[in-house]
């Protein structure tokens, strides 16, 4: 009889967004950085978060979510938080793994792009920009 576990520490990232999160079995609570899951602003970010939870369906509701997200922005947080649950919820259930797969890569998988860094003496306009020069 295989051993149920007790809790599981996963992470996740996107662009400069981290995400760290304890999962433990529960009832479905989803607190991120101590705010409820449903008192979440933009919409967007929200509806994005909860992808996972809908794909797993009734396993979503057997675990409590503990996440602290810091960096990046709104939406980098939110696909890294999105990222920790999916993680979170196939430690677990191995079964959902090819289903949130199949669904949108991204969830089990980080993004490895970053932004480029800037070059030498014209570091405040971007890694590529070159001066202005006029043809005549």
């Amino acid at each position: 009889m295989a051993k149920k576990k007790k809790m599981v520490n996963v992470s996740g990232k996107r662009k400069e967004a981290v995400a760290r999160a304890s999962v433990k079995p529960g009832t479905g609570v989803i607190r991120i950085n101590g705010k409820l899951l449903s008192t979440i602003q933009p919409d967007m970010a929200r509806l994005m978060i909860t992808e996972p939870l809908l794909l797993a369906d009734k396993a979503s509701k057997q675990y409590d979510f503990k996440i602290n997200v810091k960096g990046g922005g709104v939406m980098g947080q939110a696909s890294a938080v999105r990222q920790v649950i999916a993680k979170g919820l196939v430690e677990y259930d191995k079964s959902l793994k090819q289903k949130f797969l199949d669904y949108d890569r991204s969830l089990l998988v980080a993004d490895s792009r970053r932004t480029e860094p800037h070059k030498p003496s014209r570091s405040k306009s971007g890694p590529r920009r070159h001066k202005q020069r006029s043809k005549r």
